[in-house]
């Protein structure tokens, strides 16, 4: 099937990931799921202290107040996003190993501070490895 992402929603996240860099964003993205379209993004706090150049932490409360928040504008969750700074928009074992199934993660990769490739990805069943699935940007990067 895969992903769209809207113009604004598309803006929003480059925009948090380019603001971030050189350390790693995290966001939620959520919209609607039968479509497989975002519509809005919702930026958390990397709250990683000791590596957040290559790694992202958010607390659970963070995650729950933030998808309680767009589900309560009528907005289904559709997975989460987060950058790579100076590094590819590829999955690590790293994401692979704390993904959640039945959702979305776009990697955005980010060198010297401008977005440079996004890409959406889906973990397996048996959790061996996150395939890409296709992703339609309404507008590239601003």
């Amino acid at each position: 099937m895969g992903l769209s992402i809207d113009t604004s929603a598309n803006t929003d996240m480059c925009r948090h990931a380019e603001a971030g860099y050189p350390h790693e964003v995290v966001g939620i993205l959520a919209g609607c799921a039968s479509e497989g379209r975002i519509t809005r993004t919702l930026a958390l706090h990397n709250e990683r202290a000791d590596s957040p150049a290559n790694r992202y932490q958010v607390s659970g409360l963070a995650v729950l107040r933030g998808e309680s928040l767009l589900e309560a504008e009528g907005l289904d969750i559709l997975g989460y996003y987060h950058s790579h700074p100076d590094h590819p928009s590829a999955y690590s074992d790293y994401d692979r190993d704390h993904a959640l199934p039945n959702r979305r993660y776009v990697i955005v990769s980010v060198v010297s501070g401008h977005v440079a490739t996004t890409q959406s990805w889906r973990l397996r069943e048996d959790r061996s490895a996150m395939d890409e699935e296709p992703l339609h940007l309404e507008a590239p990067c601003p």
